[in-house]
């Protein structure tokens, strides 16, 4: 077997031959250096134990088809799918959302996103003694194939290529952030069904506080007055469910677009994306750490790319990420959760947070080749 590439792609760009790693805590300002820069960002980072990372590759191509978004002749191997464990079992997801409707009744938060952790085991394989690490260009394609998404990213550097490792893999259909001709725009998810006809009343006032909240952090880095929803609870269907969708724009204020550090000031307004952390923003990032039990890790958090004055990043759900172990082991994982709101009901919740993760864990799951199968949720604890 060949030595791995590295490689990158993010919603048709793709690059290979990895030069360089910057830590974006330390070195925001390196995003203003000649690009494109492929970005993973944890939910955790900045200040919060978590890692910022962009990555410069040597070659560098536009317009690549979604099945071919990096060079790999191999299937996908991935784990059993009863191999699945979940940081949070349903009785302990059901009372995180009970402990939320405690802080809403107490005043402390209108919303909070609680998620949980899947993970399986998925070791390095071995070729002639050389220990290779999964292929995520194959899982990738398999993704594209079986859920299209409008933000599908991968970026794999492996441990042998000298240069800090990586493996990420996403099917997001969630816009973080985008930058182009100065107009920062944001696309926040809040609400979703199987069918349209399943959203509620609940799904669309979630929605709505999420709009504004995403419409306050670019006040923060916007020209004022020019922030403005451009598109208030949209319908996008997507692979088995459907959800709902605002927009909001706004022209990056000039001192801050003129900034070497203007990345590290857009992201320090933005970031975490409202969709997954809660509103206020502060008040739920409290709560998150207090009930869930496993890091999010790129779950949740950014990727994408930035090139100059351009750049499309999108929050990090629909993800999967894989991790090295001491032992030449490794584990696989995938992050779910849902908004929960003083209307929540904590049975559906745990279901919504099924509902998104059963194709996608289908798909990566070893023979199986249909989301019908469930196998995954044996509701067991991950080792903590």
């Amino acid at each position: 077997m060949d030595e791995q590439r590295s490689w990158a792609s993010f919603a048709g760009r793709l690059a290979s031959d990895v030069v360089e790693c910057v830590d974006l805590d330390q070195e925001p300002h390196r995003l203003a250096e000649t690009g494109p820069w492929f970005i993973v960002v944890d939910f955790e980072a900045f200040g919060r134990g978590g890692r910022a990372r962009a990555w410069r590759f040597a070659h560098v191509s536009d317009g690549v088809p979604p099945g071919d978004l990096a060079p790999s002749g191999t299937a996908w191997r991935g784990p059993e799918p009863t191999s699945w464990r979940s940081s949070l079992d349903r009785d302990a997801y059901q009372a995180a959302v009970r402990r939320v409707h405690d802080h809403v009744r107490e005043g402390t938060v209108y919303q909070v996103n609680v998620c949980r952790v899947l993970q399986a085991p998925l070791p390095l394989v071995h070729d002639g003694g050389t220990p290779v690490e999964p292929d995520a260009a194959a899982l990738a394609a398999r993704l594209a194939a079986g859920n299209p998404a409008p933000y599908g990213a991968g970026v794999h550097v492996p441990a042998s290529s000298g240069v800090e490792p990586v493996w990420v893999v996403s099917a997001s259909p969630e816009l973080y952030l985008s930058l182009d001709g100065g107009a920062l725009a944001s696309g926040p998810i809040k609400g979703t069904a199987r069918t349209a006809a399943g959203l509620t009343d609940k799904d669309r006032a979630e929605n709505v506080m999420i709009t504004d909240l995403v419409r306050n952090d670019l006040q923060r880095v916007c020209t004022p007055g020019t922030v403005a929803v451009t598109d208030l609870l949209g319908l996008e269907e997507h692979p088995g469910l459907v959800h709902l969708v605002s927009r909001v724009r706004g022209a990056l204020a000039p001192e801050v677009a003129a900034a070497e550090d203007r990345w590290g000031q857009v992201l320090g307004a933005t970031f975490p994306p409202g969709s997954v952390s809660g509103a206020p923003k502060s008040s739920a990032l409290r709560i998150i750490d207090e009930l869930e039990t496993a890091p999010r890790g790129p779950y949740c958090g950014a990727v994408g790319w930035v090139d100059g004055d351009c750049a499309e990043l999108a929050v990090g759900i629909r993800t999967f990420w894989w991790e090295r172990g001491p032992r030449d082991d490794g584990v696989l994982r995938f992050g779910t959760g849902a908004g929960i709101t003083w209307d929540s009901d904590p049975v559906a919740e745990w279901r919504e947070t099924e509902l998104k993760a059963e194709r996608l864990v289908g798909l990566a799951s070893a023979t199986v080749t249909a989301p019908e199968s469930n196998l995954w949720r044996s509701g067991r604890h991950c080792p903590r």
